[in-house]
């Protein structure tokens, strides 16, 4: 298999564990690339469920070596736990995983100054998943992070006071809410040392190594393309860079090493938490469609990593189409489409119309964004089952067209289509 980046091209949730798994056996090594433990990769194999929120998805596979890079914000205590439930399922963890000696440590004044923060917005809250991992960023980008590699230098006392000292100003002063004790820290940072440290290594050398020898890397990224910092519905968006080109930084390779993008996206419209959704027809907020619920329960759409409900709507291929530009994707995998069986009519969101004005594009501003009304095309919905199917021959006239026009509108070709939660419920195009 040639090197291939995957990434989310909606809001998240759009199935990358299960095509990352499924791309695994074809490939010598899987590269997690930015994001922290808000990410949720759902993995269903014979029945069985793992989620996995920091350790690559191809980590079930013998003979892969995951690899966590720079770009990825680490909770010790999180992906120990994911350690240690791999391990007690017979997966040898130690073996197969290694961790950039620059990753960024999310430590408990992160999480502290996040919860904070979202409690200070109230009703104007993000929607973001508690878990720390803007703070761990933006100390990153003030040059105050804690680097994996930190725990075996000297100084770092020092830095940790301070940071302390720095975030229950914070905490106390502003948030009023109850400070961070040192020991807390301490705890953190004795777990990682005894169980992390182990497995820290140069990844970027180690990618430029067996890249050279031949070998064949899957680039996995987390979250979705429009909660990326930059490109995404700011700033109702993660604190990191989602979108395909963050493989490069948060690994440390060139585009050289890169040959296709795959672009993971379902076959409707999903999100979690706040911001703009134009095609939104379902949330727990209020709106009630039947279609958009039909989405909702069939899909069993709550969040891996929070729980929370997942807002539903028509798909929308103007998001679409914005990532596919900005991610150089080459290639669709279409995810949950045995979801849209039994409706009996399928929506397309093909434009905006903002102020009188159709909008073929996504505006930078939210707020406009969050105004404007889609623009649809209607096609005929089908009665067959097409769950777990694999083969096209299974796939009815109509959800082949339904296909045929998302490739049209969205400039770029299906090549997987998945019909179900399992690994053997894929097709191959």
């Amino acid at each position: 298999m040639s090197n291939t980046i995957a990434v989310g091209i909606q809001w998240g949730d759009e199935g990358k564990g299960k095509i990352v798994d499924l791309l695994t056996p074809d490939v010598d090594i899987v590269a997690r690339f930015q994001g922290g433990p808000n990410a949720g990769h759902t993995l269903v194999i014979g029945g069985e469920k793992t989620v996995l929120h920091l350790v690559p998805s191809g980590i079930l596979h013998d003979n892969t070596l995951c690899l966590i890079g720079n770009g990825t914000v680490v909770a010790p205590e999180t992906i120990v736990e994911e350690m240690d439930t791999l391990l007690a399922a017979g997966i040898p963890v130690d073996e197969r995983l290694r961790i950039s000696d620059r990753c960024q440590l999310i430590l408990p004044y992160h999480r502290a100054l996040d919860a904070a923060r979202e409690a200070a917005k109230g009703k104007a809250k993000i929607g973001t998943t508690g878990r720390g991992i803007g703070p761990a960023y933006e100390d990153k980008t003030a040059r105050r992070g804690i680097r994996l590699i930190d725990l075996v230098c000297d100084g770092l006392d020092a830095k940790i006071d301070e940071n302390i000292d720095w975030t229950n100003f914070l905490l106390r002063e502003y948030f009023h809410a109850p400070e961070v004790q040192r020991s807390e820290v301490d705890a953190v940072l004795e777990l990682a040392r005894a169980r992390l440290l182990p497995l820290m290594d140069d990844v970027t050398l180690i990618l430029h190594e067996r890249h050279k020898a031949g070998d064949s890397i899957l680039f996995e990224g987390a979250q979705g393309a429009m909660l990326d910092v930059d490109h995404g519905t700011y700033p109702f968006v993660t604190s990191s860079n989602t979108v395909a080109g963050a493989a490069l930084a948060g690994l440390g390779i060139g585009p050289n090493m890169v040959d296709d993008v795959l672009g993971i996206v379902k076959a409707y419209t999903t999100r979690v938490g706040a911001g703009p959704f134009p095609t939104e027809l379902y949330n727990d907020s209020g709106m009630d469609d039947a279609s958009g619920k039909h989405l909702a329960e069939k899909g069993h759409e709550f969040g891996a990593t929070t729980g929370r409900p997942r807002r539903t709507g028509w798909f929308d291929a103007v998001v679409v189409r914005h990532a596919v530009r900005i991610g150089g994707v080459t290639g669709l995998a279409v995810t949950k489409l045995d979801v849209l069986d039994g409706l009996a009519e399928i929506k397309l969101c093909v434009a905006y119309e903002c102020n009188g004005k159709r909008l073929e594009s996504i505006p930078a501003d939210a707020a406009m964004l969050d105004g404007c009304t889609p623009v649809y095309e209607t096609l005929p919905g089908w009665n067959d089952n097409t769950f777990g199917a694999t083969s096209m021959a299974q796939i009815p006239a109509n959800a082949k067209a339904l296909l045929k026009r998302i490739e049209e509108i969205c400039e770029s070709p299906v090549t997987l289509l998945s019909t179900g939660p399992d690994r053997e419920h894929i097709i191959r195009l």
